[in-house]
């Protein structure tokens, strides 16, 4: 004890005796939560809520940010431990799983992206993409481009990757093109969808149609929090609370408009409509359980990405595991 201390006992008496009986670990402070978040992504937006809305004040979280720069680089952090919890994709963490990592999944939005069209295009149905150029968000092993490919399969009977021209690329540049009218269409990630329909651009197909379309229901999510399970035990790392804070935020940005005004210098919108349309987008987005009905759908789209992909894509060995999914 220090001299402080002593003097304190002697002053306190029997209250200070009854303190000191009590675990020590009752005193400590929980430990930290480090949460990846590229800047201003959408995650940063979920951030700033539970910050501006005292919610982590309300859990006792105390979230720590590691800034990355780009999605990929999540995955990086989580596996070399600069980083708790990450948001990915779940056919990434069962990649993970089969090669011994513990990872868990828990859902964060089930917001998908879309195939867009110019608003005066000709085109009109997936058909009439033959002999035109699509821009694809990432590369020829991206799952919503290889779904794409089965749905047009299945439904055409021919695969759009032989009757369209695609185009693969970032995000941003994907986007830039379509709108400089280099490309006829864009299937792009949920964000920048909303940005290219607020500035008036049609949706030709929704990835979540594509999905049901090849039979999947419900729609499961496809990206959500990862953490590995060991790790965060051994640490004390408490998962659930910032599960639990995230569920507070997105129950905010589900009814406050006014939450997303706050958000405009992170969001950085071109208009007004485009905030709208990013909102609208993350709302009908938002993921609130994970059941037995979401396992057998990702079950089932695991085995058509294994079937129709290729190693790069689910890894060589990769098999479903139900285990992943934290419930």
């Amino acid at each position: 004890m220090t001299m402080l201390t002593r003097r304190s006992v002697l002053m306190a008496g029997s209250a200070v005796s009854t303190f000191l009986l009590m675990p020590r670990f009752a005193f400590a402070a929980a430990a930290p939560v480090r949460l990846t978040s590229v800047k201003f992504g959408s995650v940063s937006w979920v951030i700033e809520t539970i910050r501006a809305e005292g919610i982590d004040k309300k859990h006792k979280l105390d979230l720590e940010v590691v800034q990355v720069a780009t999605n990929p680089a999540a995955p990086v952090a989580l596996l070399s431990g600069a980083a708790d919890v990450i948001v990915s994709d779940w056919t990434w963490a069962l990649r993970q799983r089969a090669r011994g990592y513990d990872l868990k999944f828990f859902p964060y939005s089930s917001a998908l992206g879309s195939v867009m069209v110019a608003k005066d295009s000709p085109i009109r149905s997936l058909a009439d993409l033959e002999g035109k150029k699509i821009g694809v968000a990432g590369t020829g092993i991206d799952k919503s481009w290889i779904l794409l490919r089965a749905y047009s399969r299945k439904t055409l009977g021919k695969d759009i990757a032989d009757f369209a021209e695609p185009v693969f690329g970032a995000a941003p540049l994907v986007s830039e093109e379509f709108k400089n009218r280099r490309l006829d269409a864009v299937l792009n990630f949920w964000t920048y969808a909303a940005r290219l329909k607020a500035g008036g651009a049609e949706e030709l197909l929704a990835v979540a149609d594509v999905i049901k379309g090849l039979d999947v229901s419900p729609t499961p999510s496809l990206v959500g929090f990862i953490w590995s399970e060991k790790a965060v035990r051994d640490k004390g790392v408490p998962v659930d609370t910032l599960l639990a804070a995230v569920s507070d935020a997105d129950a905010v940005l589900a009814s406050s408009d006014a939450a997303w005004e706050r958000l405009r210098p992170l969001i950085k919108p071109a208009s007004d409509a485009e905030l709208v349309a990013i909102r609208d987008y993350y709302r009908s987005g938002i993921a609130r359980t994970w059941g037995p009905a979401d396992t057998a759908a990702a079950e089932k789209l695991t085995k058509l990405l294994i079937e129709l992909g290729d190693t790069e894509l689910v890894g060589d060995g990769t098999h479903f595991d139900q285990n992943l999914f934290h419930t």
